[in-house]
């Protein structure tokens, strides 16, 4: 029982520095678990990506999963393919939801991520890139691919950017997109049409929805373009293709990419 001022203060006092101490240990604790690597994401300099169950399978990276066509990918890859997939982008944890967990990995990072990038590269056998609008991000992406010794590639460009498309749709196009965006979308693709990567460019015409239509026509640099519109499952099913092929005929190729008996002056959905 404490029966004056005095001694009440004198309890205080010597309580204080075990308060101390243990708000230093619980900070302590704090760090170590916020620091902790986190097997799904790679957002540190500790972080990376678990390994998968079967490390002998091939192993692809889609760069901008979280997109359309990167999802339709995933779900194609996933169905079509016994594949490990890597599966990049912007806060992927909370925005995509992971139905195989012993073949899909998510990686959260932008293209600029160097960190990400290099964790989410580790012993991939190809690599899915979905934009190319950031210039600053695909030279990091190409930077990383030969640092971590990565050649197969393929992106998704866009129509134009030889000046392939001819007549009344070339002319609707570049109206459409602009002949500045055209002219990056080039320099963009110039950046991995190089010859240390076993490239594909994927110049994609103009874009839709349609489950049950997944008919691809392809051109190759050098020829007019064919097709005003091709739909985003048609796309994906084309990648699975380009990645299931082992003869080598897609490799260090730029290809446009169409639907067939679809050259009209504008797409049928404008």
């Amino acid at each position: 029982m404490i029966k004056n001022k005095n001694e009440r203060a004198k309890v205080r006092l010597e309580r204080r520095p075990v308060t101390i101490l243990t708000a230093i240990a619980l900070f302590a604790i704090t760090v170590v678990f916020a620091t902790k690597p986190n097997c799904n994401g790679a957002q540190g300099k500790n972080q990376y990506v678990k390994k998968f169950d079967n490390e002998k399978k091939m192993k692809v990276l889609i760069l901008g999963a979280a997109g359309q066509i990167g999802k339709l990918v995933t779900n194609d890859l996933l169905e079509q393919t016994d594949y490990n997939l890597v599966l990049y982008g912007r806060n992927v944890t909370s925005r995509l939801t992971v139905t195989d967990s012993a073949r899909v990995r998510l990686v959260n990072g932008d293209f600029k991520n160097r960190e990400a990038l290099t964790a989410a590269m580790q012993d991939v056998n190809a690599i899915y890139l979905n934009d190319m609008n950031d210039a600053e991000g695909v030279a990091t992406i190409v930077a990383v691919m030969k640092e971590k010794k990565v050649k197969r590639i393929i992106v998704a460009s866009i129509l134009g950017i030889y000046n392939e498309v001819p007549g009344e749709f070339g002319k609707w196009n570049e109206k459409m997109v602009g002949a500045g965006h055209i002219k990056e979308a080039a320099e963009h693709v110039k950046l991995v049409e190089i010859p240390d990567f076993d490239y594909t460019i994927l110049r994609l015409t103009w874009l839709y929805n349609k489950s049950a239509n997944r008919k691809y026509e392809l051109t190759q640099k050098g020829e007019p373009f064919k097709g005003a519109q091709v739909t985003r499952e048609a796309v994906s099913q084309l990648i699975v293709d380009i990645l299931e092929d082992a003869s080598g005929k897609y490799v260090k190729k730029s290809l446009g990419v169409g639907e067939p008996n679809t050259n009209f002056d504008k797409p049928s959905f404008y």
